[in-house]
């Protein structure tokens, strides 16, 4: 789906990703943590094409978009959120959705069979649906500037699924949000991958409900990979709780217990 070759991001003398590489295969649900300044967003912005890497090679079904820009990533079926939602604040609910359609709905053709119920596009056919698939259906006629933070977060997903992608990139869906907002938001990123068939990737603070919900996690830190394996695996990982401190690494199978 999406292949990292050694990506770099440099800022003057500031090496913020160093030499990342990642393989992202359909249907998988990939999250991603590291310690603050660890290079997460950073590295997310270079594969949605939002930063062009400074070396190192992007690849989209073995297209090379290195150094294109977003909308090139999106007409290959990649959308992605924001730490802070961007929404349209003076439109409804509706229309915000209704944006993502008309997006990428136009250049999606008939014959487009990714993810997301191919032709037929299934539960995005339409903003009704996306709304129904988010719970956002009852706030479709409010202006989005008057929802709220959580329910942001919500509408700029549906916003992101308007565009019909294959592969989901979310950053920090779970930031601001109580504890039953996070677990539920969890839930909801795992149905979304399973219902519509998608590859999504899932940077989160939420360290122990990430861990919960993922089936594989890449951690970063001082922007370099240190760990890539199933939640079990990189909690063992003494490299990564040394980067922790200790302090945020749970075993999942302890909490659940």
């Amino acid at each position: 789906m999406l292949e990292a070759r050694a990506v770099t991001v440099r800022f003057g003398g500031l090496v913020a990703v160093d030499g990342v590489s990642a393989n992202l295969q359909p249907g998988e649900l990939v999250g991603i943590i590291g310690p603050n300044g660890a290079g997460k967003t950073t590295f997310f912005n270079a594969i949605s094409g939002v930063l062009a890497p400074t070396s190192g090679r992007l690849l989209v079904d073995r297209t090379d978009l290195t150094g294109q820009a977003p909308h090139r990533f999106a007409a290959h079926g990649l959308a992605r959120t924001f730490q802070t939602p961007r929404v349209f604040p003076d439109m409804t609910v509706a229309a915000n959705i209704d944006f993502g359609l008309q997006f990428a709905g136009r250049r999606r053709g008939k014959g487009w069979s990714g993810g997301a119920g191919g032709a037929a596009f299934g539960p995005l056919a339409d903003a009704a649906r996306i709304l129904h698939l988010i719970g956002l259906q009852a706030q479709a006629d409010q202006a989005a500037g008057a929802i709220t933070p959580s329910q942001q977060r919500l509408l700029e997903i549906g916003m992101a699924l308007g565009t019909r992608p294959r592969l989901l990139l979310l950053d920090e869906v779970a930031a601001g949000l109580t504890e039953a907002e996070i677990e539920n938001m969890a839930r909801l990123i795992r149905r979304l991958r399973d219902e519509l068939d998608l590859t999504v990737v899932w940077i989160e603070h939420a360290v122990r409900t990430l861990l919960r919900h993922v089936e594989r996690v890449i951690v970063l830190h001082q922007g370099r990979k240190i760990a890539d394996g199933t939640p079990a695996e990189v909690t063992r990982d003494r490299g990564v709780i040394e980067a922790y401190l200790g302090d945020e690494m749970v075993d999942p199978g302890e909490e659940a217990a």
